[in-house]
């Protein structure tokens, strides 16, 4: 049997995984290929880049934390953060009692051209909202959501555009495509020296 890898932009409210006792909608609404697995999770109300495969090695290389893969996400943000809260971000923040590893945080000048959510975000007239690029090299719990909220700005809406060298792409919200056999030992690889330090 065959290998398959895809990518797939997991829309907001979809939960990763293919079944549920409740009914709600599941990546079995989208994703049609059989024997193929989520490799790593995206919360319910996060959304963007998931991979799937059938090779429990390359799932297992993906979401070990030991290989830093890198993970790109955009951020909306209540509030626009000052430098210190960048900076915080930047260097690692507690959560839990453990210190993440450092991230590579921008604060984007400009809000990304993205599809609108099918659930707006919620509008508080007086609060602006800023957007952040975080690119983190670990997969704690909710730990973007977490990272944010600790320097004082709750997540507000997230996407992930890159696992690795894998990027997003122009998928649409629920779309999928086939991994091609050049994007598959970037994700196999080892990090760099520089970026075991990360």
């Amino acid at each position: 049997m065959s290998v398959r890898t895809i990518a797939f932009n997991k829309p907001y409210g979809v939960l990763p995984c293919f079944t549920d006792s409740e009914g709600r909608p599941t990546l079995a609404d989208y994703v049609s290929v059989p024997d193929v697995y989520a490799a790593g999770r995206l919360d319910q109300d996060s959304e963007g880049l998931m991979i799937l495969t059938s090779d429990g090695n390359l799932a297992h290389r993906i979401t070990d934390p030991q290989h830093k893969l890198p993970k790109v996400y955009l951020v909306q943000v209540e509030r626009v953060p000052n430098e210190r809260a960048v900076t915080q971000l930047s260097q690692g923040v507690v959560l839990g009692g453990t210190r993440t590893r450092r991230a590579t945080v921008r604060l984007l000048a400009e809000e990304p051209m993205l599809p609108e959510r099918s659930v707006p975000i919620r509008f508080r007239k007086h609060v602006p909202t800023a957007w952040l690029e975080i690119t983190i090299h670990e997969g704690m719990n909710r730990q973007v959501r977490r990272m944010t909220a600790a320097v004082g700005h709750p997540t507000l809406r997230l996407v992930r555009i890159a696992i690795g060298a894998v990027r997003l792409g122009d998928l649409k919200p629920g779309e999928w495509r086939d991994l091609q056999e050049d994007d598959i030992p970037p994700l196999r690889s080892r990090p760099s020296a520089s970026r075991r330090d990360a």
